[in-house]
């Protein structure tokens, strides 16, 4: 009943907030001069480790989804057939697309129903690591949205690559066995999942291959944080991360930390130069993580037999100001078209659930934010509740000015994390035309009206 309540919720919103848009074509026939690819989304078992076993939903059959390697600025079709017994519909995140394929309700995309096939068809841009990944509501349907299997890479290629690495390894994170303790403590937690196992690619630790590499190679990591709602904290034992990207942005001054930290949805590309020859434990700095199976051995060619080693690092060094430069202006230097102060509450129900409010109201009851095409725009968020929160803005990207009221250099991303009682001003230009969703990328929060639409006036 409480899914079927917000999902009415969901529509009413959807109706208020959007003008009519057609559900365009559904056909598959592939299009001359276009780069076509095709998603199947069904039921699948996917082994996490031998006897661990999980029945998900997945594209084509596996966790994650095929890769999709793009170009940037060349059309794609991307055709998607819905072999399961849900509606389903496709997000194609941190893309500067038109509203109708960028895969969320709530912009007007169409939903794909049980049985039917849907063709998304756009130019990808910008270039970068970008990721796609399934817009449902799960609630506490812990086998729908992104508690399943629904998620994957999506790389678009620069027309130019410097090439400043020699291979590349992706691994996206995800977690699996999802329950809710609806137990609230203090007016200060935020409602807990537990989950019984963590992964990289969808493969515990114990089972999945080394990665071997070579004394002396430049290898760029891709990592995406897949989860449904945890944060995660990643260290290379004996080795640092150079950041050379955040969300697919390469950052303004390449820096060099021995732990990542990445929000839902937040993506991070680091070269590792690995120089440290051995095996070495790559993985959570969190000990249950890593005892939930999250982790992966890097193993250096001809390196002696023997159990490879965890460091835990010896101070937390992840900010997000390391990789911006100097910071140019001040919010107050800049003109702007609108300054929008975005108030973010948590409220607890009479069952004990948490409701997510924007200045006071729910998401279905907020009024669309205007802007106009071409117009600057500042954001000023205050998380007054002691939940972290990863922001997401559909079809933009959006830039850091301050945290924590203090300026860093520009910092370009889609999705960012805000801290517990904390603030962030960030600009963004409205560059791209047509209704456009923010929202929390937590699932819980998401599902309980997290959420504000942008219109074009």
């Amino acid at each position: 009943m409480e899914l079927d309540s917000l999902l009415l919720r969901r529509r009413a919103f959807m109706a208020s907030t959007l003008s009519c848009i057609g559900l365009g074509s559904t056909a598959a026939r592939a299009r001359t001069g276009v780069e076509n690819h095709t998603l199947t989304v069904a039921p699948a078992d996917i082994e996490l480790a031998p006897g661990i076993t999980r029945r998900v939903l997945a594209y084509n059959g596996q966790v994650p989804g095929p890769t999709l390697r793009l170009r940037e600025g060349l059309p794609v079709d991307i055709v998607v057939q819905n072999r399961s017994n849900v509606p389903e519909l496709v997000h194609w995140h941190g893309l500067h697309i038109p509203p109708f394929p960028d895969g969320a309700e709530e912009e007007g995309s169409g939903v794909i129903k049980p049985g039917e096939t849907l063709r998304y068809s756009f130019t990808p841009n910008p270039s970068g690591t970008r990721w796609y990944h399934t817009h449902t509501m799960a609630m506490t349907d812990f086998s729908r949205a992104l508690y399943s299997g629904l998620f994957g890479f999506l790389i678009v290629e620069p027309t130019r690559d410097p090439g400043r690495y020699d291979r590349e390894e992706l691994l996206a994170v995800h977690h699996w066995d999802a329950s809710l303790d609806h137990i609230l403590r203090s007016p200060e937690q935020c409602a807990m999942l537990r989950y019984g196992f963590a992964t990289f690619n969808g493969q515990l630790m114990s089972a999945a291959e080394p990665i071997r590499v070579r004394k002396g190679e430049r290898v760029l990591f891709r990592f995406l944080n897949a989860s449904a709602t945890e944060t995660v904290s990643l260290a290379l034992s004996g080795h640092r991360f150079t950041v050379v990207a955040l969300d697919g942005n390469p950052v303004a001054t390449p820096s060099s930390v021995s732990v990542l930290t990445l929000g839902v949805a937040e993506r991070v590309d680091a070269i590792v130069e690995m120089n440290q020859p051995g095996q070495w434990v790559l993985g959570p700095v969190d000990t249950a993580l890593r005892a939930a199976g999250l982790g992966r051995v890097v193993e250096y060619a001809d390196a002696p037999r023997g159990a490879p080693v965890w460091q835990q690092p010896e101070r937390d060094d992840w900010d997000y100001g390391l990789f911006g430069g100097a910071p140019r202006a001040s919010a107050q230097d800049i003109r702007y078209d609108g300054i929008f102060p975005m108030l973010f509450e948590r409220h607890i129900d009479g069952q004990g659930m948490e409701r997510w409010k924007i200045n006071g109201k729910s998401g279905s009851e907020l009024a669309p934010l205007s802007v106009r095409k071409g117009g600057r725009y500042l954001f000023r968020w205050m998380n007054l509740s002691g939940c972290d929160h990863p922001l997401h803005l559909h079809r933009h990207n959006f830039t850091l000015l301050t945290r924590s009221q203090r300026r860093v250099g520009a910092i370009v991303k889609d999705t960012v994390q805000i801290g517990r009682f904390d603030t962030i001003e960030a600009s963004f230009i409205a560059d791209n035309l047509g209704d456009t969703l923010f929202h929390c990328h937590h699932q819980l929060h998401m599902d309980h009206d997290f959420m504000q639409m942008i219109r074009y006036s």
